[in-house]
């Protein structure tokens, strides 16, 4: 089933959802795919400085890895197509307007949005709002 990919269809319908796990980004120099299963990534991107995995922050801690930065995961629930263009500007600009950080990761059917923990909820207050704009 392909996603939808009218912008303000996506907005109207994205029902973002905060997860209430931590999350932390961390880099294994020259790691491959595979590396770091144990930590139980819930994503992954080969870089030429390593693999960057996406980890509950628990793991990283249990493991030893940096955890300087703690992230919430926003799910936009909307199935969103790969081609859609402009969702995740305006998600930014959304964030952007209140000084929000936002790492946003598209995968095959919703986008992902990792916002500081300590301003997730006031991230989702602005997802939340946005959506609203549009309907």
């Amino acid at each position: 089933m392909s996603g939808i990919t009218d912008l303000s269809e996506l907005i109207a319908s994205m029902e973002p959802e905060l997860h209430d796990q931590e999350f932390v980004f961390v880099v294994l120099p020259g790691g491959a795919y595979g590396d770091g299963a144990d930590l139980r990534p819930i994503g992954a991107f080969g870089e030429k400085e390593g693999l960057t995995l996406i980890v509950p922050a628990e793991r990283a801690r249990s493991a030893g890895l940096r955890d300087d930065d703690i992230f919430r995961m926003i799910t936009l629930t909307v199935h969103s197509s790969l081609s859609a263009v402009g969702l995740t500007a305006a998600v930014a600009h959304a964030l952007t307007d209140r000084g929000i950080s936002a790492n946003v990761v598209a995968a095959f059917h919703h986008d992902h949005v990792f916002v500081p923990a300590e301003r997730a909820e006031e991230a989702l207050a602005a997802l939340r709002a946005l959506s609203l704009s549009a309907a």
